[in-house]
């Protein structure tokens, strides 16, 4: 069989990729075709995303996967982050530059959005954690501030849909990405209208929602000249970065309402959750601050988010700030040659959210707490990385009272998988086996949606056969843990 190529356009906070999947019917090899610096430009008073730029970052990419593949290439689909979007005119113009999240015209506007519609309200309509950077809170502050481009605006498209709108000309809304707005009713699968009216947000700028697998057409005539790609379609991934990473969990089991396994998106977040067959919109789900998002194959992704490898990220930036530069490889032996179990700081902390000197920030929160603070470059790695088992250990006893079962199992994908020894922590602190990859698991999730899905309709079951068959996954067998549970155990 000709092997069939989907081009990923996988974007993100701070980098971008386009990625090449071929497939011979049974196999998937990836291969990275270009990739791209991202990060939000001040602009005007704000934090905006270069529209413009990534946009010829992906020609670019999209130039290159034509040399390299010629004819093979079929489909093209693109993911991003959540939450950030920009409107179209009703003639069919982008009106602006989606602002960032970071962006500081959120700040308090949760508060404002309690006194229209109730906590518990809002949650019923939406199934969705609050975070001040949600698009209803980013929606609200345009409302709040009368906005000329809120005024002008004929439909909203999340990042995901812009590059697509781009590709095609068509304006389109993708479910997954849609369901991070807390703007969404997964359990209708329509927008909160309702609540959105209370709000006095125009109904006419949110349109119906397509699902992953969704044929998009062909591209534009012009992109096609300009990258020399032709013949090609737009399918439908699942635009949500973490949808399409969880799509390429190798699990073996199918949805339910009560799963076996658990899973671990891990990257500079670690998103904790497990994959449903419908959503959880209950108190006890709000009161946990847990969020019901959409996945591939209409599954719901009931998950939290954990600061993940922030911390040993942001500590390598200020120790390279201070004349050392450490590798990953580098940091992660030292962590593991210092005393276990010394020091867990909440790596969720405020002060650890975007501190000056992340080293510094970590010693204090430590000594806030009561305990010892870690002095060496090797007890800081140790303390930051073994906290983040820690916190992803309490996420799940917290799964476990919301589903009402305990996950054998916990499938960790993303490029946290390459720190072995945190993948080894994660299985001593978890108690629980840990299978570990693919390393690539959104690039992943979003080719083989492309390649496999007929007419919207995606079978994980497929998707996750060919995962399994095309990449190694390693496998971590808990060793420690019963030093683990006598350490939590103490506080």
């Amino acid at each position: 069989m000709a092997r069939k190529v989907a081009l990923a356009i996988d974007l993100g906070a701070s980098g971008g990729r386009v990625v090449s999947g071929a497939f011979d019917g049974r196999l998937l090899e990836l291969e990275e075709i270009h990739r791209f610096d991202n990060g939000p430009v001040a602009f005007g008073g704000q934090l905006v995303w270069d529209m413009v730029r990534l946009w010829q970052e992906v020609v670019t990419g999209l130039r290159a996967a034509a040399a390299r593949h010629g004819g093979s290439v079929a489909t093209i689909g693109a993911d991003t982050w959540g939450v950030d979007y920009s409107f179209l005119a009703p003639a069919g113009e982008l009106l602006a530059n989606p602002v960032c999240y970071r962006d500081q015209r959120t700040v308090g506007m949760l508060a404002v959005a309690e006194r229209t519609v109730p906590r518990e309200e809002i949650f019923a309509a939406t199934g969705l954690q609050f975070m001040e950077i949600n698009t209803l809170y980013q929606l609200l502050a345009l409302h709040a501030a009368r906005s000329d481009v809120l005024a002008a605006a004929g439909r909203l498209l999340m990042i995901p849909d812009i590059v697509h709108w781009l590709l095609t000309g068509t304006a389109s809304n993708e479910r997954t990405n849609a369901t991070t707005t807390q703007c969404f009713d997964p359990q209708r699968g329509d927008w909160a209208r309702e609540m959105l009216g209370r709000f006095g947000l125009p109904g006419r700028i949110f349109h119906p929602v397509f699902e992953p697998g969704t044929d998009l057409g062909p591209l534009r005539g012009t992109v096609a000249d300009e990258t020399g790609l032709d013949a090609v379609r737009v399918v439908l991934p699942g635009t949500h970065d973490t949808a399409s990473a969880v799509a390429a969990v190798p699990a073996t089991d199918p949805p339910s309402s009560r799963p076996d396994w658990c899973y671990v998106s891990l990257g500079t977040w670690a998103l904790v959750g497990v994959e449903l067959d419908r959503p959880m919109v209950t108190p006890a789900c709000r009161e946990l601050n847990f969020t019901n998002e959409g996945g591939v194959g209409g599954t719901t992704r009931l998950l939290k988010n954990v600061c993940g490898l922030w911390l040993v990220q942001q500590c390598r930036e200020a120790w390279k700030r201070a004349g050392t530069e450490w590798s990953w490889d580098q940091l992660t032996a030292l962590a593991g040659e210092a005393p276990a179990l010394v020091t867990l700081v909440d790596p969720d902390h405020p002060a650890l959210m975007a501190p000056a000197d992340m080293p510094e920030a970590i010693r204090r929160v430590a000594r806030e707490s009561g305990q010892p603070a870690p002095e060496s470059t090797a007890a800081v790695v140790r303390c930051a990385l073994e906290s983040v088992a820690a916190a992803i250990r309490r996420r799940l006893a917290e799964v476990e009272r919301l589903v009402g079962r305990r996950p054998s199992r916990v499938h960790v994908v993303g490029g946290g998988v390459k720190n072995r020894l945190l993948c080894q922590w994660i299985a001593d602190a978890t108690d629980r086996e840990v299978l570990a990859g693919p390393v690539e698991a959104t690039a992943i999730g979003n080719v083989l949606v492309q390649l496999l899905a007929t007419d919207g309709i995606v079978d994980l079951r497929a998707v996750r056969a060919v995962v399994r068959d095309s990449f190694e996954i390693e496998r971590y067998q808990p060793r420690h843990a019963r030093a683990w549970n006598d350490r939590l155990a103490a506080g």
